[in-house]
């Protein structure tokens, strides 16, 4: 596989989408597809897709296109998705319960193995199957479980608390749900997740009709 420096960060947030509307051309049959065809259905442009399948190797044949199942396989293993991962998740409440539930039902590739709180009316009880425990005890509950992903749900005023503790506990990357960005320190990774951004956008766009 093709992959030379670093890869920019805009074309791995393109790649889901590919994978995306890869999955729903296998399910409908569609064996191969142009890269013309392809960015009508996700709306970036032909040469996009071109120079961002590059990075990894290209997988188009001229004449043909590419191979719609061979295409999803490959930019699946460029994810890292051909592999389990273990998270916990920081935040017993609403958000986490519901990103507990969206878990447990996305992928048999991504296990919740323990939510954590600090309210005691919580600690040693299950949601979705999932044991609740003492937030105080998660480095603890880390060195002994390696887990992958850290998952935060709590407030602003505790995320960075809940970041310290997951990267020293040893967690390879942080999903952030926070309403509040969290610093990429040393080699941990950290994806910052504002539902707020996203509702704002569309509010913009629905005052603003002129610029769809």
């Amino acid at each position: 596989m093709k992959q030379e420096g670093k890869i920019s960060s805009a074309v791995i947030r393109r790649l889901p989408r590919y994978l995306r509307a890869l999955e729903d051309l296998e399910s409908s049959g569609t064996e191969r597809i142009s890269s013309g065809e392809l960015s009508k259905l996700i709306g970036y442009t032909a040469s996009q897709i071109r120079q961002d399948l590059n990075h990894f190797g290209g997988f188009g044949q001229q004449g043909y296109g590419y191979n719609v199942k061979d295409l999803k396989a490959e930019i699946g293993k460029i994810l890292g998705l051909g592999q389990k991962y273990k998270m916990v998740i920081v935040g017993s409440g609403r958000l986490g319960q519901a990103i507990n539930s969206f878990i447990s039902s996305y992928s048999e590739n991504f296990c919740v193995t323990s939510l954590f709180d600090v309210k005691e009316d919580l600690i040693g009880k299950e949601k979705s199957g999932v044991l609740i425990r003492d937030f105080a005890d998660l480095e603890d509950y880390l060195k002994n479980n390696p887990t992958d992903i850290g998952v935060i749900t709590v407030t602003k005023e505790s995320a960075q608390n809940a970041c310290d503790k997951l990267m020293a506990g040893g967690v390879d990357g942080i999903w952030n749900f926070a309403p509040i960005d969290l610093e990429n320190t040393g080699s941990t990774p950290v994806e910052n997740v504002h539902l707020s951004d996203n509702l704002h956008s569309l509010v913009y766009y629905i005052n603003h009709p002129e610029q769809i």
